[in-house]
Order: structure tokens, then C-alpha cells, then sequence
């Protein structure tokens, strides 16, 4: 793979080599607005070209923020930092790196969602690369239409965004957020990074009809043509971009889980959805074992979901129950399902193939409420994207099973929550160890403020992808997620546990994204799967892998 941090082609490096006049002011991995220094102005064609006063960097940050927050919207938020994403990178992720506990929920979840549902009114300059059905057999050719070496590739085709459905090639908003996420909270270089939509159409008709919709008018394409051009796609992203770090994105269960499987041994990639979030859980598992001193082995978890998060969770807590020393019959009966047709049991005909390990030997059950009372569980996890379904009564009976439940409402967006934090230490009487997938404020409950912080994906995958590109990574193992996860946990302070906290603050984040990218590079050294020597120093040779946006 290529460097985590390329020559980023400053305007002081090397002036010659470079763009001059407009055309370095409408490059937004080159301009700097107001902040070109004398110097720069005169080498590369800028005099006339700006007013004539040099802002500082941090100057010019300030004036973002001081128009960001009069807008009272985040939809329009989000626009406004669309908008100077697409003129001036570094600035924006100054801001973004600066401000991330204000600033994530506006790039990404919660309005992230939003963003995707209104693409087509509010888009105002492509970016990323959308290649359609319509450009089969000739996607090598169309990739090489990027200008740069891409590093890493964030892809989804659009079928499941979130908790929202079908969006097609509005979708596009979640791997450009994503991939803000990767250089915000790892320092992965912009430049490495290249979103893409894979458009085969939309089964949403609303979409189909709509003026402003961006993406090919058609039903989606299913069956051997599907896989034949997801097929092209991935083996032409390893022709143009040897190494390529590929991330599966919001695919609907019914392709997610076969195209992992089908890739992940033989493309370095990984589903974030599956994998990712599986990762963040149990690191929030972790976190919650620490303040009630039970162990893994002795927790029973039912999932409100059976989709790709669910099992992807269920999974790695099964390889961390056997890696404390249950049998695999074992860890398997500690972790059961609930979908929308209930209890997830034998007895019940034509399952999913992924639902299928853990479907047990138990009577029917209807709903979440009757099996929380028949199973007696110590946790519940919420990955089902319907809002509300973590009822007062739920909560409640989850509260009277245990002296402190572990509550995961990880649902987003917000809309999409199972609860709120509100409700889930309310219903509890403020005993609940409660993590969430939208952000939420600190909720007063007697006498004590407890902050809950949202279990995102965010706390791992940039430090995947960060230390998958610093070794040069052949592959990424499910031993990887696992070391990502007790690294997490391992961050949370004491303090963080004292207010209910069961991940680190998000302000730290670009560290913890660095100590995971050094766990996840030591791992693929120790199996053989870096593709460089392995450092003196790892989480040294990371961190100076890691781009800077602050000039």
C-alpha cells in the first residue's frame, strides 16, 4: 500500500513542480485561501489573485466556526462544511480535528443520514467516483480517471444506508463521511482517499421519480450480473491501485455477508458493518465488565436485530468467550436473537444462513419483552433500526434481572434509537451501563451526571485502516478486530467509568486511533500478514504515518 502520509504537495515544497495561480486556489488539497504567505503568492501566481491581508490558519478557522454556528440547521451545517471540504481540505479538517465532539455529528451520524436523503436537492460538486451498470467492462479504465494513488477505498451500493433503506446513489454521503472520518480520527492523508458508489439501480420508487435524484432511473440489478460487476469492481481497484485497502459499506444483508466472505481472504478489505461495529460492542462490553467485575464468560447477551451488526457482534464475542476458555456449544448459549418475527429458534423454517448458528433449541417467542423475562439476560444490544423498541417496561425488566444492566441502543440515526439515554437511566434508576449509536447529552439522575458516549464505529475503523496501510497489510483478520476492541477498552479511563462513560472521550481520538492502528499492525505482524519489515517501534512508526492538517 501506499504511505500513509505522501508528499501532499505543499505550496512551500517544491513551488516549480506545482499548479500555479487558479488552478492551485481550486485544488482543495493545494489551496489555502487566505493563508498563502508572501512568499508562496509571488512563486506560485497568487498576487491579484487574493486579498491582500495573510489570515493565519487557526484565523481562518475561527471565521468558519463563528458562520458555521449561526446556522441553527445541520442539515445546512453540513452543507457549509461540504462546501469548504470541497475548497480547502486542510481547513477543514483543522476544524474537524479540532472540534470533533461538535463536528462528527454533523459530517457523519446523526445527519449524515439526512444528508443522504436530501443528496440530489443539496449537491453542489461530485465527489468520490460513481460508476454505474451502465460502465461494465470498463471500470479498470473508468478508476483510472482518479487523479491519485488511492490508499483506501470506501465502497457501498447504496441498499442500505443506515437505518434509512434503499437510497441508491444518494448513498454517496456515507463513504464521503466515512473517509473524512478516516483522516479526522487517523490521519490517513486525504489524498489516499477515494469514496465510490457502485449504482445498479433502486428499488425506491420515490427515488426513481424524483427530479433531483443523481443516480441511473432503474430497478436494481440482482443475481449473476450483480456479483459480475462487483466482481469487475474489486478486481480492477487491485489492477489500478495495487494493495488497495477496500471497506464494504451499508450493502443489504443479503449481499454483505457473501461478499465478505467472498473477499476477505483474498482482497485486503473488511465490512465495517459487520466487523467494525462487532469490534466498538465488545469493546463497550469490556468497558461495562470492568464496572460490575463479572466476566465475558458468565454473560448471557440477546440482540434486538439479526441482520449484519448483530451476527458480526455475536461472532466476535463468541471468539472472545472461547479465547477465555467456554467451548464453542458454550459461547453459542450465551448469545441469542431477536428479529422481527421474534425469537430466533430451530423450530422456525426458511432462516438466513447467517441467523442459523444461533438459532437454539428453546420454545417460540414473540417478543423482546416476553424473552428478556424467559432468558433473564445481563445485556441487551439494539442493532435493529427501530426506534423506540427498548420500552419502559424493557428497561425496567432489564433493571429488575440485574443490578447493572448493560444497555446498547446502537441504532442510528437518532430517529432509529431503540432509547434514549434519558430513558435508559430513568427506567433503570440510573443503574444502567448504557452506550448508544446517535450522541446524546449527560443526563442528571440521582444526584449523580452520567455521560453516555456512543458506541460509533468510529472509535475502530480508522485505526484499522490506518494501521492496515502503515504494514502494508495482505489481509484483515477477524484477530485484528479482536486486538482493536481490548485495545479500546483499555483506553477508558477510570473516570470515564465513574460518569458512565464506556469508551474514551472523542477528543481523544486521533490516539486512540494510533494505539489501535499499532495493535492492528503488531497482529498482522505476529501472522505473517505485514507486507514490510516490522519497526523498532510501531506505534512510533504509525504516528508518523499520520497527516497533520494544521499548516
Amino acid at each position: 500500500m501506499a504511505a500513509a502520509n505522501p508528499d501532499d504537495g505543499a505550496a512551500s515544497d517544491n513551488p516549480t513542480s506545482m499548479p500555479r495561480g487558479l488552478d492551485v486556489l481550486r485544488n482543495p488539497l493545494l489551496n489555502k485561501g487566505t493563508g498563502f504567505t508572501e512568499k508562496e503568492r509571488d512563486a506560485l501566481g497568487l498576487r491579484g489573485l487574493l486579498p491582500p491581508h495573510v489570515h493565519s490558519q487557526e484565523e481562518q478557522a475561527e471565521r468558519v466556526l463563528l458562520n458555521l454556528r449561526k446556522l441553527s440547521d445541520p442539515l445546512d451545517k453540513f452543507v457549509a462544511l461540504n462546501a469548504l471540504h470541497d475548497r480547502n481540505e486542510s481547513l477543514f479538517f483543522r476544524v474537524l480535528c479540532d472540534h470533533i465532539d461538535e463536528m462528527q455529528p454533523l459530517v457523519y451520524t446523526p445527519t449524515v443520514g439526512l444528508a443522504c436523503q436530501k443528496f440530489g436537492q443539496i449537491f453542489q460538486r461530485p465527489r468520490g467516483m460513481f460508476i454505474g451498470i451502465n460502465d461494465r467492462d470498463n471500470v479498470a479504465k473508468i478508476l483510472r480517471n482518479w487523479p491519485y494513488h488511492a490508499g483506501i477505498i470506501v465502497v457501498t451500493d447504496g441498499e442500505r444506508i443506515l437505518g434509512l433503506g434503499d437510497l441508491g446513489a444518494n448513498g454517496m454521503g456515507i463513504p464521503v463521511g466515512k473517509l473524512s472520518l478516516y483522516t479526522a480520527c487517523a490521519g490517513i492523508h486525504p489524498r489516499l482517499c477515494l469514496p465510490v458508489t457502485l449504482d445498479v439501480g433502486t428499488n425506491n420508487e420515490a427515488l426513481r421519480n424524483d427530479p433531483y435524484y443523481v443516480g441511473l432511473r432503474q430497478r436494481r440489478v440482482t443475481g449473476a450480473a450483480y456479483d459480475e460487476f462487483v466482481e469487475e469492481f474489486m478486481s480492477a481497484a487491485q489492477e489500478v491501485f495495487p494493495g488497495v485497502l477496500i471497506q464494504f459499506e451499508d450493502f443489504a444483508n443479503h449481499n454483505a455477508f457473501r461478499l465478505l466472505e467472498k473477499y476477505r481472504n483474498r482482497v485486503c478489505s473488511f465490512n465495517d458493518d459487520i466487523q467494525g461495529t462487532a469490534a466498538v460492542a465488545l469493546a463497550g462490553i469490556f468497558s461495562a465488565l470492568r464496572v460490575t467485575g463479572a466476566k465475558l464468560t458468565d454473560q448471557k447477551i440477546l440482540f434486538l436485530g439479526a441482520g449484519e451488526a448483530a451476527t458480526g457482534i455475536a461472532d466476535l464475542i463468541l471468539s472472545a468467550m472461547i479465547a477465555q476458555g467456554l467451548s464453542r456449544e458454550e459461547a453459542l448459549r450465551s448469545c441469542w436473537l431477536v428479529d422481527s418475527q421474534g425469537l430466533v429458534v430451530r423450530e422456525r423454517t426458511k432462516l438466513a444462513a447467517h441467523k442459523l448458528a444461533y438459532a437454539h433449541d428453546h420454545p417460540r417467542v414473540g417478543d423482546l419483552l416476553t424473552a428478556i423475562k424467559m432468558l433473564r439476560p445481563t445485556a441487551i444490544v439494539g442493532v435493529a433500526a427501530v426506534g423506540g423498541t427498548f420500552t419502559p417496561e424493557v428497561l425496567e425488566e432489564m433493571a429488575c434481572i440485574n443490578e447493572q444492566p448493560i444497555i446498547f441502543a446502537l441504532s442510528n440515526p437518532t430517529s432509529q434509537a431503540e432509547c434514549t439515554a434519558e430513558e435508559a437511566y430513568r427506567w433503570t434508576g440510573g443503574r444502567a451501563l448504557f452506550a448508544c449509536g446517535s450522541p446524546f447529552d449527560p443526563v442528571r439522575i440521582n444526584g449523580r451526571t452520567l455521560v453516555p458516549r456512543q458506541g460509533n464505529n468510529s472509535y475502530i475503523f480508522p485505526g484499522v485502516g490506518l494501521g492496515a496501510i502503515a504494514c502494508n497489510a495482505k489481509s484483515i483478520t477477524a484477530d485484528m478486530f479482536m486486538s482493536a476492541a481490548h485495545k479500546l477498552a483499555h483506553l477508558v479511563t477510570e473516570s470515564d467509568l465513574q460518569q458512565g462513560s464506556l469508551y474514551p472521550a472523542l477528543p481523544r481520538i486521533r490516539e486512540v486511533s494510533a494505539s489501535i492502528a499499532a495493535a492492528i499492525a503488531e497482529t498482522a505482524h505476529k501472522h505473517g500478514l505485514a507486507g514490510k519489515p516490522m519497526p523498532s517501534d510501531v506505534l512510533q512508526d504509525v504516528q508518523a504515518q499520520m497527516f497533520d492538517p494544521h499548516y
